[in-house]
């Protein structure tokens, strides 16, 4: 049969097929699956047809939990029922797997499989997930890439309906689901007719139903469930027969072999792998290059892994085989051996096959890339005569010592003609979906076949990505990363300074190309000597193209990804360039056109300048005898931290972690690292940033009070800090009058991000934008001031004001969060006001990425008392209760040292100095930052007691938790709204003395922009693709009807004095506190992009779409109004505002007249909820 050829990824290909049989989807965004319930979303919102001529049902729950609840519940009710998940997300799911597997319901759960979070979280893809639901009862079913994925998914589907098994269909995440190929598709016709209609109507006939009512969910005792339990043996033994049926229908017509078990290579082979997943591609190609060679190897590739088929695996086993690899990619602490490597140790002893080595190997943890020369390093181990019996892979462990030689450099093993090219791009820059793009145009539009992954950094926007890119004329199956390319390309001149290894990955005689401002005589100087070397010795062609300027002079700011695609089709000779510019311009039209011409024209524009403006480097010879003169610099600072980013942040930020060994994490096995690293780390990506000029300035400190990298700041120096700076300085006197100090504002121009908020909130102009080049030299300027200048605490300047605020060291710097991102500008806030005191239980989310990344903590100490926030993360779900038990174990502890203050201080042996200390800390033992000088105090008297009275001992003992701490539990919508409501409902009920500050971007932000109950009517988000129909929860309301709960909604740009007193009167309140932040978001896509962030801020309270307000119980008490609404009626700019950010006017683009009518029902629900506060001022008032 003929199928279509189009190019997608795995998740795509697993949603194409699951959309035909799917009646009901019930779903929860987590990566990296939710692309899956995204395409099904808007295909029904679309009107797309499934195989019955319905449109399927999608329903977004507040969790994988509500998600499994909703499908097996929908299920019972005889709907055709899906779901897709990952990781955490599908180990919530597994209480009701059992009850789905139980009731014999035909639910396919499609699974891109991830790494479930342990010493830390990891979002990329292994078996781990998987493997923990194998005793669910589902049936499970693997595969290695899209195509598998597209052909072998139906059989899940019409499998589990005629088995009456519910199936688990798997394969790996990111490298499969997130990796486009162009693929044979399959045509739902194709789907109807092999489905068997008979065993859907009898789902339906015993599903429940009023009109033939039957009971399910019954409890049993002990003297009937075992029984009952085994009851349905025979379903799974006859289910690889069903399974066996479908794949052959399939084999039928694709002309495919499919089997239960599948087996790679030479009939009479003496050593095979056994492994599942996209690691079987890799495989098959060192496979077929041995075997060219005369060895004699070979792989069984697992499919169907429950119910394992002993008898299928021995059937495919050659009979000549003497040496066994089993590969796992999972990690059981403690255990004999994996999962799958256990099945196969059984099905060789119950056969009484005892003639075959077998060893078991883990590979592959948190998508660990594992090239052909781990696959080569796996058949080395096997030709010797006692090969390890446990190993890893892709790894130097130098601990344990069960690592294998990696063989490199390893033969090339992709198909002859295959043209491999990488991009290192910047995240939010463009190039990751200009490389989509390219694929789709060369995978479309050509014979050729096509292969894009995408990997990144742990920053969100902002970050490093790679894209790896192959092109051939043969299928591709090459799973792992590009390290011997044809072509690559430097996006961010950065990189090049920073000595990224981007060169050494280019084939001798390949091409490079750098996007930079430079001149050849300035390239000389930037680039590293060993890639000057590498360069020269491999005859590498070198290019450079300055898009950079040529995107601001077309119009297109800081998008230079079009230029730069097209100079890569001018390049790596895919196709002729004259018939890609024909097919870019296309595309442009396709993408741009509803935007307008001018639009369209300035994209022609900038592929016309990739074209030209691309030039030809003349490499000198010199380059040959390069040598890097520069000294290393020594670094300063606390020792632990120097020794953790000099020995595992440097490698990581250089995207060469891969080489650390197990050795460079001995010190940190449990997970916990050091703070204060991102301030090493001067990734120098801005390519412009901000200029000071102090004439202007009023000093009002606004620029410090937005950033969102705390990378502008303003100090005040003596005369004497003042001589002792370095050239370059410029102060000012302090304003409104002069004062013994001068005033500063500094720019740490190699930590900005450029997103230029601070010119937005600037109200004099005093700051502009220049570019980086032209402020380097005055970074030292800066670093003097960080590392010397202290606050003035004699400055007369009140630090409870927006402008005081600013002279706290902050203690969130230099993150990994989006330029512009609202989230840190509040979090960097708090810190400033009580990071010296501070827990923080961080929900996992946008806030923990750019929060917790490994070896790189943003968050710092103070620099003169060596205090700060204690930070961590548990997991998305559970939060608030996290938070709580943080607050719970150390307020335990101190109330007891508490207690044992109140004995000493009765004690005759205790001295008056050590009572007078007692009691001083006693006052103020309830007030977080006003109890540090105090408990200093105490310590010191109580070290002068030494041990003449009872208590001294263990009260110094634990003397780290004396003084106030104060609580902090973050997160954004999806955790407070969502999946962590429940949780934090409770905690709020519990009366117990939290903060929780929940970062509202109205959309699962850091999982893609899915819809949450914090999403607002009309917003088109992932599982809203016909904008949301439903209004906004109001979370402030829930919390305020316990009247204890400190409640407030804030939105810094729009009102910065009310954030302030908000942050600070909640953290004062002895009770429990909720503020709900407005955090504008990139993936809002309002105008002007993230510079304007403040102002969005402004402009949505303005129109009354947000609104800011305070609940302070503690106000009640002193018989005032406990609710003050700070905002204003709107402005009658509403409709304005929604039209302003993409989440909303695009909704006008593809359903207008729908747009129309939510556009006005969620301006008229905004009206009502105003005018429900005012009447709240008036209730309150009254009581």
């Amino acid at each position: 049969m003929s199928r279509t050829k189009q190019s997608m990824d795995g998740n795509h290909a697993a949603a194409h097929v699951a959309y035909a049989y799917t009646e009901v989807a019930g779903i929860y965004p987590i990566t990296p699956s939710s692309p899956m319930a995204d395409l099904v979303d808007q295909w029904s919102a679309n009107g797309q047809k499934n195989i019955f001529g319905t449109q399927a049902k999608v329903v977004e729950m507040q969790s994988e939990a509500g998600a499994a609840g909703t499908v097996h519940g929908s299920l019972a009710s005889g709907a055709l029922t899906t779901t897709f998940t990952a990781s955490q997300g599908l180990l919530l799911m597994i209480p009701n797997m059992y009850k789905i597997a139980g009731e014999l319901l035909p639910s396919v759960f499609h699974v891109s499989a991830r790494c479930v979070a342990s010493h830390a979280l990891n979002i990329f893809g292994d078996h781990s997930d998987v493997y923990a639901c194998r005793q669910t009862g589902f049936a499970m079913l693997a595969e290695s890439n899209p195509q598998e994925v597209m052909d072998l998914s139906p059989v899940a589907h019409l499998a589990a309906l005629e088995g009456k098994v519910p199936f688990l269909n798997f394969f790996d995440g990111f490298r499969t689901s997130h990796e486009i190929q162009k693929i044979d598709t399959w045509d739902y016709e194709d789907l109807k007719e092999m489905c068997n209609m008979d065993a859907v109507k009898a789902f339906r006939e015993h599903a429940l139903n009023p009109n033939n009512p039957a009971m399910r969910g019954s409890h049993e005792n002990g003297d009937i469930f075992f029984q009952h339990r085994e009851a349905c043996n025979s379903y799974y033994d006859a289910l690889p027969d069903v399974v066996r049926k479908y794949m052959a229908k399939v084999n039928v017509k694709l002309g495919t072999n499919y089997d239960l078990f599948n087996y790679y290579g030479a009939k009479d082979a003496d050593r095979v792998i056994v492994a599942m997943g996209s690691f079987c591609d890799v495989a098959e190609e060192v496979v077929d290059y041995l075997n060219a060679r005369g060895e004699k190897v070979g792989l069984i590739k697992v499919r169907l892994y429950r119910p394992w088929v002993s008898q299928a695996f021995l059937d495919v086993l050659p009979k000549t085989c003497k040496k066994l690899a089993v590969l796992d990619r999972t990690k059981e602490p403690g255990a004999l051996g994996e999962p799958l490597f256990l099945d196969v140790a059984t099905t060789l002893h119950e056969a009484g096959i005892c003639n075959i080595t077998l060893s078991g190997g883990r590979y592959g943890l948190g998508s660990k890339d594992t090239p052909p020369s781990s696959v080569f390093a796996v058949f080395t181990e096997l030709e010797k005569n006692a090969p390890k019996k446990r190993f890893t892979l892709g790894i130097v462990d130098d601990l344990t010592n069960l690592s294998l030689p990696e063989i490199k450099p390893a033969p090339i093993t992709a198909a002859e003609g295959t043209v491999e090219c990488k991009f290192w791009g910047l995240g939010g820059d463009g190039t990751v979906g200009a490389n989509k793009n390219s694929t789709t145009i060369i995978g479309d539009n050509t014979d050729k076949y096509i292969q894009a992954y995408f990997q990144y950094d742990s920053k969100k926007t902002g970050g490093i990505t790679i894209s790896h890119l192959r092109f051939g004329d043969k299928p591709i199956r090459s799973p792992y990363y590009i390290n011997q390319a044809d072509f690559v390309a430097c996006h961010n001149p950065s990189y090049i300074v920073k000595g990224f290894k981007m060169v050494q990955d280019v084939k001798p005689n390949g091409t490079f190309l750098i996007n930079c401002q430079w001149t050849d005589e300035e390239l000389d100087k930037h680039i590293p000597a060993i890639s000057k070397k590498y360069i020269a010795d491999n005859n590498i062609q070198l290019y450079t193209i300055n898009a950079i300027d040529k995107a601001i002079e077309i119009g297109m700011g800081k998008r230079t990804n079009t230029i730069l695609q097209s100079a890569f089709f001018k390049l790596a000779n895919v196709m002729p360039i004259e018939k890609a510019v024909e097919l870019m311009k296309d595309a442009a039209k396709k993408s741009y056109g509803k935007k307008g011409e001018d639009v369209v024209q300035m994209n022609w524009k900038a592929i016309d300048a990739g074209v030209d403006a691309i030039h030809k480097v003349s490499v000198p010879t010199s380059w040959k005898n390069a040598v890097d003169t520069t000294e290393k610099t020594k670094l300063k600072g606390e020792p632990k931290v120097v020794k953790m980013v000099e020995n595992l942040m440097f490698p990581i930020a250089l995207m060469d972690g891969d080489s650390l060994p197990v050795s460079a994490f001995k010190d940190y096995a449990d997970g916990q690292f050091e703070l204060g690293a991102s301030a090493y780390e001067k990734r120098g990506t801005a390519v412009m940033v901000p200029e000071w000029d102090s004439a202007k300035c009023i000093q009002c400190c606004n620029c410090s009070f937005v950033c969102s990298h705390a990378t502008i700041r303003p100090f005040l120096l003596s005369e004497t800090e003042e001589k002792a700076s370095p050239e370059g300085l410029v102060t000012a006197d302090t304003k409104p009058k002069p004062t013994q100090y001068k005033f500063t504002i500094s720019v740490s121009t190699l930590d900005c991000m450029g997103c230029a908020e601070c010119i937005t909130v600037c109200p004099t102009g005093a700051i502009k934008m220049v570019p980086q080049e032209t402020r380097i030299s005055y970074q030292p300027v800066w670093d003097y001031l960080v590392e010397n200048v202290s606050k003035k605490a004699d400055s007369g300047i009140n630090e409870n004001s927006v402008k005081g605020s600013q002279f706290n060291q902050p203690l969130l710097e230099f993150s990994g969060s989006c330029a512009g991102c609202a989230e840190t500008s509040y979090a960097r806030l708090v810190t400033q006001l009580f990071g010296e005191n501070m827990y923080i239980s961080n929900a996992t989310g946008c806030s923990s990425i750019w929060g917790g990344p490994a070896a790189t903590c943003p968050y710092t100490i103070n620099k003169d008392t060596k205090k700060g926030p204690a930070w961590a993360n548990s997991l998305f779900e559970d939060n608030a209760e996290h938070g709580l038990g943080m607050h719970l174990g150390q307020k335990f502890i101190r109330d007891d040292l508490i207690a044992k203050l109140e004995k000493l201080s009765t004690n005759d042996k205790a001295s008056t100095s050590l009572k007078d200390a007692i009691a001083k800390f006693m006052e103020t033992k309830d007030i977080t930052n006003a109890n540090d000088e105090p408990t200093n105090i105490l310590i010191s008297e109580l070290e002068k007691a030494g041990n003449c009275c009872d208590y001294v001992k263990e009260i110094l003992e634990k003397k780290n938790y004396l003084n106030k701490k104060s609580i902090w539990i973050m997160g954004g919508d999806g955790w407070a709204y969502d999946i962590g409501f429940g949780g934090l409902d409770h905690v709020l009920a519990s009366g117990e003395n939290v903060n929780v500050l929940v970062f509202d971007t109205e959309m699962y932000s850091n999982t893609g922009g899915q819809a949450s109950k914090a999403s607002n009517i009309g917003e088109v988000c992932q599982f809203a693709a016909a904008g949301k129909e439903i209004g906004k929860k109001s979370l402030s309301e829930i919390a305020m009807t316990y009247g204890y709960v400190y409640v407030a909604q804030i939105a810094l740009g729009a009102n910065p004095a009310h954030a302030l007193k908000v942050l600070q009167e909640a953290e004062a309140y002895d009770g429990p506190s909720l503020i709900i932040a407005y955090s504008p978001c990139e993936l809002h896509g309002m105008k002007g992009g993230m510079s304007n962030c403040q102002n969005v801020m402004k402009a949505a309270v303005k129109a009354g779409y947000w609104n800011l307000f305070s609940f302070n119980p503690a106000l009640k008490v002193e018989g005032k109004n406990p609710f003050t609404l700070t905002s204003k009626i709107g402005d009658g700019s509403y409709q304005e505002f929604l039209a302003n950010e993409t989440r909303y006017s695009s909704l006008t683009r593809k359903f207008p007249k729908r747009a129309e009518y939510l556009f006005k029902k969620n301006e008229d629900t905004a009206k009502v909820r105003f005018e429900h506060l005012q009447k709240l001022v008036t209730l309150y008032g009254d009581n």
